[in-house]
């Protein structure tokens, strides 16, 4: 006659092979805060720069504005690059540690159904900088930033879901207060993730032990 405690722990391993299936579970908590890391870094750059521009460029010559531009849209690449070399930095010695293959089924349809937001999000700001909306830029970025988080929170850690929520909330608070957009943007780019690398880290890192982060999945 079958035990039914290895039957109960059967059921429990057929359930974390399809949860391992379905969703990227390689998502560290490091790779949350090193990105808010990299954006603090970004968003002291970029303040930096603007009071630069204030406190006497903009009296010197026309074009300042355009060199303006220029330099925070540099400055805001090199950011997401550095957040994207961490991030995949830390996911990458997790899923190596933990034996799961990186660029997985979950993995592809991870990538592509944040891609998409992202994507759109991206068009829509390149159309508002050619346009000169500039206050428009940093709650779109959220914006959209946050659906694609949302949007992608289906094939990994459910976490995930709520950091795109808040900041959804932040990009939207952010249309009712222009002029204030590196001050959210730290705040969304910034805080939230460290906060969201925390919390992750917390749950699922620090024991080392990938069952647990299989168990606790939020699977709604």
């Amino acid at each position: 006659m079958t035990n039914p405690t290895q039957s109960l722990e059967t059921l429990h391993d057929i359930k974390r092979m399809m949860e391992r299936s379905s969703r990227f579970i390689s998502l560290s908590g490091w790779s949350g805060i090193g990105a808010g890391i990299c954006a603090l870094g970004g968003a002291t750059a970029a303040y930096q720069r603007i009071g630069r521009y204030y406190q006497s460029e903009y009296l010197q010559y026309p074009g300042a504005i355009t060199t303006l531009r220029n330099d925070l849209m540099i400055i805001a690449g090199l950011t997401f690059a550095a957040a994207f070399v961490v991030a995949s930095f830390f996911t990458l010695l997790k899923s190596r540690k933990e034996g799961v293959a990186i660029w997985g089924a979950a993995a592809r349809r991870l990538m592509w159904n944040t891609f998409l937001p992202l994507a759109a999000g991206g068009f829509l700001i390149w159309h508002l900088i050619d346009s000169k909306s500039y206050g428009l830029v940093a709650p779109a970025s959220l914006i959209f930033y946050g659906l694609a988080l949302v949007n992608g929170s289906k094939y990994t850690m459910g976490e995930v879901r709520w950091l795109g929520y808040s900041e959804i909330i932040l990009g939207i608070i952010n249309l009712w207060i222009p002029g204030k957009g590196i001050f959210f943007w730290t705040i969304g780019f910034g805080l939230l993730h460290i906060i969201y690398g925390i919390a992750m880290w917390w749950k699922y890192d620090r024991h080392g032990n990938n069952e647990t982060s299989l168990r606790d999945l939020n699977t709604d």
